[in-house]
């Protein structure tokens, strides 16, 4: 076993240092032939560890995502052939292979109508294309479906998972492409050229993604998670829903009248004793929950460590995330942001930051705190996020109830 880890481990050095050769410039062909990269029998796990191996220079994210992508490509063949294991009916991995059969269909029955504007401009062919986008643009909620469930187990699970965080890139490099492409079917004026750049873009980066999920990331957690953590993967993504795929619970895991619970039960009677009253645990977990906000708490550890679960959720999640660093919960482009908050807080320079931005017709407000003790030292960051669009159109007062 350990002869074969060492090899693996230099298969994984070699595909490294091809992308490495890549990226200082080096000829393609020479690299290919110098790393043996379309002759040695490369498996998943080495292109996940290779992935690692560059995270760990600090390389650009744009950098990482070019440079996989020409991995992939020249692995494509040797990537179809690994014999993966077979999902298990209705688990988690053969619901999410299915809500990718389904994506890519709706894409494949865009094409004809694609064609047909680039032949001609027609008012009637945008409308029908801005449907079929808006139609696409709900499978978004299957990346956030791997980014809250599947991700987080990858990291506690796995020893190498650095390239989830590339993934995620390539998830919101969809999200903002599929954006602009419904704004500009629906514009007033139509952009032919950026068009057909965005549906590039869409085709290209959906098939890619799917491939790595399918063919390198679904392969090893099969090999290597119980199947307990799989039911808790399916239980959790239950919070959540898939776009396409129908989830369907074994009888043994439905409870709370027909609702999975995937959080953890406390004995009734306990008691949680605070300065300004003493409430038991289900009082505590029900005023969290009904509060009008979304709260994480992230520990001075960084650890994510609470977060409230209100009826309509502005951004999801998921157990999953517990123990979590919180700069492995955010893009790649956002953790910089998020050390800089982080930083000022600890160094005890700042104790708020705000953020506020349109999503669609709400309007959130995002705000970060800093905690302290009563010595002052820092003790973690409390985020709160909350649609506020309602609260910006008040005007006057009201002081009687108007029900």
């Amino acid at each position: 076993m350990s002869e074969f880890t060492n090899t693996s481990d230099l298969r994984s050095v070699e595909l490294a240092d091809y992308m490495l050769g890549l990226l200082k410039g080096g000829n393609g062909l020479e690299l290919i032939e110098k790393h043996a990269i379309k002759t040695s029998k490369f498996i998943p796990h080495d292109i996940i560890n290779a992935f690692d191996i560059l995270m760990e220079k600090n390389i650009p994210v744009d950098d990482l995502k070019y440079v996989s992508n020409k991995l992939i490509n020249i692995l494509f063949h040797t990537i179809l052939e690994y014999p993966a294991l077979t999902p298990p009916e209705n688990s988690i991995l053969s619901l999410l292979t299915t809500d990718n059969a389904i994506a890519l269909q709706k894409l494949k029955d865009s094409r004809e109508l694609i064609k047909a504007i680039n032949k001609k401009v027609d008012s009637s062919l945008l409308v029908e294309l801005a449907e079929r986008f808006v139609d696409i643009e709900k499978f978004m909620l299957h990346y956030t479906v791997i980014e809250n469930v599947v991700f987080p187990f990858m990291e506690s699970g796995m020893k190498h998972h650095q390239c989830v965080k590339i993934m995620w890139s390539f998830h919101d490099d969809i999200r903002r492409n599929l954006s602009r492409m419904i704004s500009l079917l629906k514009a007033g004026t139509f952009d032919l050229k950026e068009f057909n750049t965005l549906s590039g873009l869409l085709f290209f980066n959906i098939n890619t993604i799917i491939l790595r999920e399918e063919k390198i990331i679904f392969p090893i957690l099969l090999e290597t998670l119980s199947v307990e953590i799989m039911q808790d993967m399916l239980l959790q993504t239950q919070e959540i829903g898939l776009p396409f795929a129908t989830i369907t619970l074994p009888v043994a895991t439905v409870t709370n009248n027909g609702k999975p619970s995937a959080t953890t039960v406390f004995a009734e009677g306990d008691l949680v004793h605070l300065p300004t009253g003493v409430l038991t645990v289900e009082q505590f977990n029900m005023i969290f929950n009904f509060l009008p906000v979304d709260i994480t708490y992230v520990d001075e550890n960084d650890t994510v460590k609470f977060y409230s679960n209100p009826p309509h959720r502005i951004f999801p999640r998921t157990p999953a995330i517990i123990g979590r660093k919180v700069q492995n919960c955010h893009p790649p482009e956002s953790v910089d942001v998020v050390n800089r908050i982080i930083a000022s807080f600890k160094s005890g320079e700042k104790s708020v930051a705000s953020f506020w931005f349109h999503m669609g017709p709400r309007f959130i407000l995002i705000q970060y705190y800093a905690l302290r003790d009563p010595n002052l030292d820092y003790r973690g960051v409390l985020e709160v996020s909350q649609e506020i669009s309602g609260i910006q159109q008040i005007e006057g007062e009201r002081k009687l109830l108007d029900w």
